[in-house]
């Protein structure tokens, strides 16, 4: 799969077009770690970001995007790659996501239990979705910041090693072309 498949399929399954996209292409990417800010995310804020991240990936037969260390990514990327007006809209989300935790669980998001983030995600999501049909009518409408937390989540991690090695088919040294190859429902998609 190369990377503008990759970037269809996330648009796709996030029900809008993924914002920088553009800037995605160049291949922005660093190592990140929690001991250092990335621009204006703190190492609190890449740990909220991983446990965001969890929760939509969370851990199952194969490692969880937390161990792909997605929320270092997610701050790289917005960083590094996202236009001024959409870096604040996704930082700002990090505030408004832990308000409307506070608000519906009665706790911050990294104190909630796993059910409680869950339930709130998929609210967001469902806010999220009813933004995107906004943006269609009113093209003036900046993302949802849900929508780009939720993009970069599975960017981050069919991109990362973890991701193309682990859950998806990854053969490191491919041998001839087959044009057709059999498929099995169920089967993993090819890294």
């Amino acid at each position: 799969m190369d990377r503008r498949e990759l970037l269809k399929m996330i648009a796709f399954a996030t029900g809008g077009v993924l914002i920088g996209g553009s800037s995605l292409l160049t291949g922005c990417a660093r190592p990140g770690t929690y001991t250092k800010p990335i621009g204006i995310f703190k190492p609190e804020d890449q740990e909220f970001l991983d446990e965001v991240a969890d929760t939509i990936l969370p851990a199952t037969k194969t490692p969880g995007a937390k161990s792909a260390n997605v929320g270092s990514f997610m701050a790289l990327m917005v960083t590094d790659c996202y236009e001024e007006i959409n870096r604040k809209i996704f930082y700002d989300g990090i505030g408004l996501l832990n308000t409307a935790s506070e608000k519906v669980n009665g706790v911050t998001f990294m104190k909630a239990t796993p059910e409680q983030r869950n339930n709130l995600l998929v609210k967001l999501d469902q806010e999220a979705r009813a933004h995107q049909q906004k943006m269609k009518e009113q093209q003036e409408l900046p993302a949802h910041y849900f929508t780009m937390m939720k993009q970069l989540t599975l960017f981050g991690y069919f991109s990362s090693e973890i991701g193309c090695t682990q859950a998806l088919r990854y053969t490191p040294v491919p041998g001839r072309y087959s044009g057709s190859v059999p498929y099995k429902k169920g089967d993993k998609a090819w890294a």
